[in-house]
Order: C-alpha cells, then sequence, then structure tokens
C-alpha cells in the first residue's frame, strides 16, 4: 500500500503517483491499468498530453472503483483566463469520461513575456477553478511550475490557497528556496521528472547509494524525492520499472545520503522556466 498524505484542504494524496507524459494511446491504456492494478492510485495527465481518454480508458478497464483513484490532470497555458478555463476543464472531463477530477492544475503560470496583464489572466484562471470546486467538479485546486513571484500574485486575490504545486523537483534540480516556501503556505509540492529525464542512473554517488541499501538508482532516487517531503510522479511503460518503482516504503535513507544527494551538481535540468515560453505563444 502506497503511504498517504493530507493537503492543506483535508483531501488525501497518495505519496507516489504514476506519470503518463508522452504515453500513446494505447501504451497509455495499458500502462495506467497495470499500475492501477498493483497498487498504484495517484495518476497524472494534463490537457497538453493529448492521452485523457486513454487514461479515462485506462481507469475504466482497470476494475478499481472511482472513489480509490486519484486523478490530476492540468490546464494548459494556452487557454489561461476565466472563460478559458472553464471550457477548457469541461474538455477535459468528457475526454475522460469522468464526473469530476481529484486534482486541477493549472500547468504554467502566465508571465509578462506571454500575457499584458500575467497577474490578471491568472487570478481569473484561478476564480474559475475555484468555482469549478465549489460546485464539486474538482475536489482540490493547484498550480504547476508557479515561482515565488507567481504565488505571491496569486494569493493576493485567491480566496483558496494552492493544495499543491508540481515543479521540476530531482537530484541536480529540486529547487530548495521554492520548496521551502512552498511548505511555509502549506503547499504540497509534487515533482515531475524526478529521475532527472534519466540522467540518474549514470551518477556515481547513487550508485553506491542503491548498492549500499540493496535498490535501484530509480527507488534511491524516488525515496530521496519522498523523504524531502515531495512527491514523486515517475512515468513508464515497462511492467518491471513501474513495479519497481512502488518498492520505495520498505527502507529509508540516511542524513548523510540525503545530504550527499542533495549537493549533486546540475544534471536533467529540462531548460524548461515558467517566465521563458516561446516567442509564438502570445495573448492578450
Amino acid at each position: 500500500m502506497i503511504e498517504l498524505t493530507t493537503l492543506n484542504d483535508g483531501n488525501q494524496i497518495p505519496k507516489l503517483g504514476f506519470g503518463t507524459y508522452k504515453a500513446t494511446e494505447q501504451e497509455c491504456i495499458d500502462s495506467v491499468k497495470f499500475a492501477l492494478q498493483n497498487g498504484y492510485r495517484l495518476l497524472d495527465t494534463a490537457a497538453i498530453y493529448k492521452n485523457e481518454e486513454a487514461v479515462g480508458k485506462g481507469i475504466a478497464e482497470s476494475g478499481i472503483p472511482r472513489e480509490e483513484v486519484f486523478l490530476t490532470t492540468k490546464l494548459q497555458r494556452e487557454n489561461l483566463g476565466y472563460e478559458n478555463a472553464k471550457e477548457d476543464f469541461q474538455e477535459s472531463l468528457e475526454k475522460l469520461k469522468l464526473d469530476y477530477v481529484d486534482l486541477y492544475l493549472i500547468h504554467w503560470p502566465a508571465n509578462a513575456k506571454n500575457y499584458a496583464d500575467w497577474q490578471k489572466t491568472n487570478a481569473e484562471t484561478w476564480r474559475a477553478m475555484e468555482e469549478l470546486q465549489r460546485e464539486g467538479k474538482i475536489r482540490s485546486i493547484g498550480v504547476s511550475n508557479f515561482w515565488k513571484e507567481h504565488l505571491d500574485a496569486l494569493l493576493q486575490t485567491a480566496r483558496v490557497v494552492p493544495a499543491v504545486n508540481q515543479i521540476e523537483f530531482h537530484p541536480g534540480y529540486w529547487q530548495p528556496e521554492l520548496t521551502e516556501l512552498c511548505k511555509d503556505l502549506s503547499i504540497a509540492i509534487e515533482a515531475w521528472s524526478p529521475l532527472a529525464r534519466g540522467k540518474v542512473f549514470d551518477n556515481n554517488v547513487l550508485k553506491n547509494i542503491a548498492e549500499k541499501h540493496g535498490k535501484s538508482v530509480s527507488q534511491i532516487t524516488l525515496r530521496w524525492v519522498i523523504e524531502q517531503g515531495a512527491i514523486p510522479i515517475p512515468k513508464s511503460s515497462t511492467k518491471d520499472r513501474i513495479l519497481e518503482n512502488l518498492e520505495v516504503f520498505d527502507f529509508v535513507l540516511s542524513q548523510e545520503e540525503i545530504s550527499a544527494i542533495n549537493i549533486l551538481p546540475e544534471m536533467g535540468f529540462s531548460g524548461e522556466l515558467p517566465n521563458e515560453w516561446p516567442d509564438v505563444l502570445k495573448f492578450d
């Protein structure tokens, strides 16, 4: 059984999730179904992944009761704003063939480079999500890739503090100052790309720690994320790897090992920054 943690709104979320980024139609259906049937309960998708229908089918085919599944999807950055958020959410819900989602995130914040009034755009998007939450269509609402300036601006008008901030978080790039800020605000951190785009597998520090514990490098890395108080969301379509990533709750890392991982030099950074969208993406 995957351990649970309680969000600031009282809802509980598993401490380990299953990601679906880049998963194609049948691959996505099969991997979601397999993951759920073998113990995963937190699923992560997004409108921009274009696989919400497949995720919904995987849930339906798994035989796992809907109330046991914690499903997350995200509003894409091209559709920020009050009306757009409402429409995009409804489209996601229809593709998933669900009555509600457990967590809905703003995938990337509006910024000064792409929106004339980025603060207002984020605020209006959040207002729409708060309304959808009050209507019972979303259990928890949150953000993704929000830095301090985005959170500060949002909290000036928000009625609901985000339950989650999903950020790039892995050895070699774990944004400790932002992580600490979110902890102070009681905002849970979810970790995307927790395995550093595969770069962790070549790291000697992680390999040595893995050998000491009789674990794999991925298990050591995911355990480190969990011990930092974050929720890792690894993605795999390989059955052995999907099962392997579950085996992270039967050991702990020493403080010395955690500290050694904390100071690893930058590796696996995606290069994606919330204030640096491509120039072609510009909105009113």
